[in-house]
């Protein structure tokens, strides 16, 4: 009758049993909504299992997301803008397939789920708009939900994302122009605005080419590049000379991190 009662209370907190980061309230961001959820078996040869994906992360083990991911509908998804935000969710209202207590998980979006508009919206069309539907890892969705469920219906919700270090930014791109991957973000997790600051120029609007990818048409080799960070909930941080000027193509430096 305790561990009962414990496991209600659990539930009711919305602090999650099953795994993924420990939760009160509403982790600052929105309430329970209600949506759908399916998953990619893992021998499955998928951007969620194999890398890459519509966020642009590639290796997802390399940088820190794991096992527990997910694809947005393009409802959730904003052309990229939700790249890196993190979801709690929990299965409901089917008894055959959810488990039992609702444990939550909570998933980093990483990939887009396309439309299927040859198909019914609840019979393999599950991502067309405007349904909200996360496509997810197998191990994330075992830890809510049985393997023979085909699709279930969750309650999901943005909180807070958990990250050790501080936001990662990859360099890519060319003679002419500047491409930085920014991964790692932690409080709301998305990115909305970037800027980059030579040490011979001032600071320099980026826009996002695709997923979290962000580019400027700019020469900065041989200069330290400072780069200042917009989250989505409008929360600003500046990281200077976060590379140094020897920099070169391909490396990954970290700056700082938001702090809740």
């Amino acid at each position: 009758m305790g561990s009962l009662l414990l496991l209600s209370l659990l539930v009711i907190s919305g602090v999650g049993v099953g795994g993924g980061v420990r939760l009160a309230g509403n982790g600052g961001y929105e309430d329970w909504r209600l949506g759908t959820a399916t998953y990619i078996k893992e021998s499955q040869g998928h951007p969620l299992n194999d890398g890459g994906g519509a966020c642009g992360y590639g290796d997802l083990d390399i940088f820190r997301y794991g096992r527990y991911t997910a694809g947005l509908s393009g409802a959730l998804f904003g052309r990229g803008s939700a790249c890196g935000g993190c979801y709690e969710l929990r299965c409901v209202n089917n008894i055959l397939y959810c488990l039992r207590g609702s444990p939550t998980v909570v998933v980093t979006a990483t990939d887009f789920c396309a439309p299927n508009f040859g198909l019914a919206d609840d019979y393999g069309g599950w991502c067309n708009f405007p349904k909200e539907h996360l496509e997810m890892t197998e191990a994330a969705f075992l830890r809510v939900a049985k393997a023979k469920a085909n699709i279930v219906q969750v309650q999901f919700r943005r909180v807070s994302c958990d990250r050790a270090g501080g936001i990662r930014f990859t360099i890519t791109g060319g003679p002419n122009f500047l491409q930085v991957l920014i991964t790692n973000v932690a409080a709301d997790g998305e990115v909305d605005a970037v800027k980059v600051k030579g040490s011979k120029t001032g600071w320099i609007p980026m826009g996002r080419n695709w997923g979290q990818n962000w580019q400027c048409d700019a020469d900065l080799r041989g200069q330290p590049l400072s780069f200042e960070v917009t989250g989505g909930k409008g929360r600003t941080i500046t990281m200077y000379n976060v590379a140094p000027s020897d920099w070169m193509f391909a490396q990954t430096f970290a700056g700082k991190q938001f702090v809740e």
